[in-house]
């Protein structure tokens, strides 16, 4: 999936988007789904999580980049961007 904006361009816009909160849970299905349905109708999605599960941060990501088949654009401390452009 190659990204038709810059990264810059992406990050900009990921500070007027939604941002999901990740807590001690970790995710299921529903934040999944939810995940695509912002990024349906954002592209971008900021990803908060807590600072209890920083040790399973990683595979949460990787787990949802796979899932929405969306872009992992940064992680930066416990918050992450991804993209999925709009059909």
């Amino acid at each position: 999936m190659s990204l038709t904006l810059s990264k810059k361009e992406l990050m900009n816009k990921a500070l007027s988007t939604i941002t999901i909160n990740i807590g001690k849970a970790g995710i299921n299905d529903n934040v999944v789904e939810e995940i695509k349905r912002q990024l349906k109708s954002c592209e971008v999605v900021k990803l908060r999580f807590s600072k209890g599960i920083t040790n399973e941060k990683e595979n949460y990501i990787n787990n949802i980049v796979n899932d929405t088949r969306s872009k992992l654009v940064d992680v930066r401390g416990n918050v992450a961007v991804i993209y999925k452009k709009k059909p």
